[in-house]
């Protein structure tokens, strides 16, 4: 989300950039004036960060980086890296890797997408989650197979998970982007015809739009790019021939554990952050079990 100095509305897809180095974004702001500062402009207080101005105008004390001793957090409690996409690039590697290997050899794809069963029943033999292949959950998030499907994807996952990632911390970020992923394959696992394959990053990603819209939120910047954005998407979901499922589900997750992430109280924060994941893992886990006690 750009920063503007005037407090005018921000862009939805990058952080704030540090006042003294602009090409630098950070989702670190200074615990005094409230300007976003970047690693190097950081200088310990008591509580958080100060920037070098506020610094110099309270105490001739130390204006340089902070030590190792102590390092700077991101809002939801991370820690603040040099490179604050490396999680997303490897995730976009990743998927392109599968999608890659999908082209060359196709029936690859049968072995990763999400399916009940096929197939149907009373035809054995069977494959998908009803045969316990329960790996199809992770796999079907990085599996694509039309190139409109995966640019798509990769686009929103640049756009989205970069800043989330600086916001939130790499942990903290690939927690939630799984979490957001495995609702929403839970959902479509559950809603879907069990003969139907599904597969894609979408789950996730909607995740990473519900968690985007409650950043956005909590720092108080404009909300309607996100909005705007969201409902363009959620209208594509329901066009037909898509996995809607996968969207709502990973959208509901994104909402919730973004929620927990960036609000969280500091004395309690892993406990309520990382609990709440837990908790949308098991609900994704019971409606899996559930869905597949009824197709056996």
């Amino acid at each position: 989300m750009e920063d503007q100095a005037t407090g005018s509305a921000r862009d939805a897809h990058s952080l704030p950039k540090c006042y003294r180095h602009p090409d630098r974004e950070t989702g670190v702001r200074c615990t005094r004036c409230e300007r976003p500062i970047c690693p190097e402009c950081m200088v310990s207080a008591s509580v958080g960060f100060q920037c070098p101005d506020c610094v110099r105008g309270t105490t001739e004390g130390h204006t340089g980086p902070p030590s190792a001793a102590s390092r700077p957090r991101t809002i939801a409690g991370g820690t603040v890296t040099a490179d604050p996409r490396l999680v997303t690039k490897i995730l976009i590697g990743i998927n392109l890797a599968v999608f890659l290997a999908i082209q060359v050899k196709p029936s690859l794809a049968d072995h990763l997408v999400l399916i009940g069963e096929w197939p149907p029943k009373p035809y054995a033999p069977t494959m998908g989650l009803v045969d316990g292949e329960w790996y199809r959950m992770v796999t079907s998030m990085f599996a694509h197979q039309a190139v409109w499907h995966i640019a798509f994807n990769m686009m929103s996952l640049w756009w989205l998970g970069g800043p989330l990632e600086a916001a939130l911390g790499r942990v903290r970020y690939l927690t939630l982007y799984f979490v957001s992923g495995l609702a929403g394959g839970a959902l479509t696992y559950l809603l879907v015809s069990p003969t139907s394959a599904s597969l894609g990053a979408s789950g996730a990603i909607f995740g990473l739009f519900g968690a985007t819209a409650v950043l956005v939120r909590r720092l108080r910047y404009d909300m309607r790019p996100v909005i705007a954005l969201l409902v363009i998407n959620l209208i594509f979901s329901f066009s037909g021939g898509i996995a809607w499922q996968a969207h709502i589900g990973g959208l509901v997750a994104g909402v919730v554990t973004g929620y927990a992430m960036v609000h969280a109280p500091r004395e309690r924060r892993n406990l309520i952050q990382y609990g709440t994941c837990a908790l949308v893992l098991v609900a994704a886990v019971v409606i899996t079990v559930v869905r597949t006690a009824q197709l056996t």
